[in-house]
């Protein structure tokens, strides 16, 4: 063995922008490397590929150090909507596509998405609630047996 990184299993558990687009991203290329590459979705995660959620995803403004703002001005109505359309506008000049258009791009590639049974019968989902592009929905021990000889990241 190489030691080179075959297969990837991606989890995501944060509904904001900034805890989407990084899983994206790198399952995107992953996919390019031409690893095999999965994303399981569990709680917050799940609104990334929720129909109706899908296209509302915003930066986390209150309690986001990175954000580099008091958290007072972070809970400021309003400012959520702001980060969200100044980053936006960024990644648009980054030709980064917004997140339903990333998901349909990364699923064309063969990437697996899979939302986390838990989390899907906690918030009351059905697989009609998801994207085309979620395969299943599917326990933790089947991700466990899916990413079995890969590589597992947390984001």
């Amino acid at each position: 063995m190489d030691g080179k990184i075959t297969k990837v299993s991606i989890i995501v558990s944060k509904g904001s922008l900034e805890g989407i687009y990084p899983a994206l991203i790198m399952a995107n290329g992953a996919r390019a490397e031409g690893m095999d590459a999965n994303l399981f979705f569990t709680f917050f995660g799940l609104d990334a590929v929720n129909k109706k959620r899908i296209e509302h995803i915003k930066v986390a403004t209150v309690g986001n150090p990175a954000m580099h703002i008091p958290t007072l001005i972070g809970g400021l109505p309003g400012m959520s909507g702001l980060a969200t359309h100044m980053m936006s506008k960024t990644m648009d000049k980054l030709d980064i596509p917004p997140i339903p258009e990333f998901i349909e791009m990364i699923g064309d590639t063969g990437c697996g998405m899979y939302a986390c049974k838990a989390s899907v019968d906690m918030f009351n989902l059905t697989k009609d609630d998801f994207v085309e592009q979620v395969q299943d929905i599917i326990t933790v021990g089947d991700f466990y047996d899916m990413a079995a000889g890969g590589q597992i990241i947390f984001t």
